[in-house]
């Protein structure tokens, strides 16, 4: 029993990961946030409502500079202060917005959001694990190689999600009428918009797919549909 203790613990720690940064994402989101108020998106954000028969679909603005839109664990779904403001200042437009809600709201309607903070308190554990079992045999290097491991595995799974979040804005969009031309330029602008001006890691490594993948992905889901 005492041989497992360790893999137990870690088991262990990745649950208290978990809850500590369920609770640590909800107090900051609640406490930096307020609801979208911008007509022109809640008049789009109204169509794409009609389609998935909600009465709804509500968003927050969150009170950060950074360009980024996200689904909480709990299913809210928000865009930054620094997207709205880009927005704002017209180097957004109100359908490209849109389809950054779209985007998230497939996040929540496929459990991402909430599968990515157990996702990640398990990959603690396991990475913990991982090291501890290869430090055995590699010590000192084990470790990194856990660490890589699992950012790799990591990476790969995110990515499957935002293809997959993806797939569901583009679909939404074209029901709702809105179309996904918007997302598609949306895509060639984040890399200016984000700061990230290309990436220098290898695609496998990143957490988002590339640009142009994206979009042969949404041209590609498109010619399946007919649209």
């Amino acid at each position: 029993m005492l041989k497992f203790f360790p893999i137990l613990l870690a088991i262990g720690y990745g649950i208290f990961m978990y809850r500590l940064s369920a609770w640590r994402t909800t107090r900051e989101l609640d406490e930096k946030s307020t609801e979208l108020a911008d007509p022109k998106l809640r008049a789009l954000t109204a169509q794409m409502a009609d389609v998935v028969d909600i009465t709804r679909i509500k968003v927050h603005i969150y009170e950060i500079d950074p360009v980024n839109g996200l689904a909480a664990p709990d299913g809210r779904i928000f865009i930054t202060r620094g997207f709205y403001n880009k927005y704002k200042e017209n180097e957004v437009t109100a359908e490209e917005m849109a389809s950054v809600i779209a985007h998230e709201l497939g996040h929540v309607a496929l459990g991402h959001s909430r599968r990515r903070m157990i996702d990640f308190s398990g990959q603690n554990a396991l990475r913990t694990a991982l090291a501890m079992v290869l430090s055995r045999f590699m010590p000192g290097i084990g470790p990194l190689i856990a660490n890589a491991a699992m950012s790799m595995l990591m990476a790969r799974l995110s990515r499957s999600d935002e293809y997959e979040a993806d797939a569901y804005a583009s679909a939404l969009l074209l029901k709702a009428g809105i179309g996904t031309n918007a997302q598609k330029t949306l895509f060639t602008k984040l890399e200016k918009l984000t700061g990230a001006n290309g990436a220098a890691q290898p695609a496998w490594l990143l957490s988002h797919p590339k640009t142009a993948e994206r979009i042969a992905a949404i041209e590609a889901n498109e010619a399946k549909w007919g649209a």
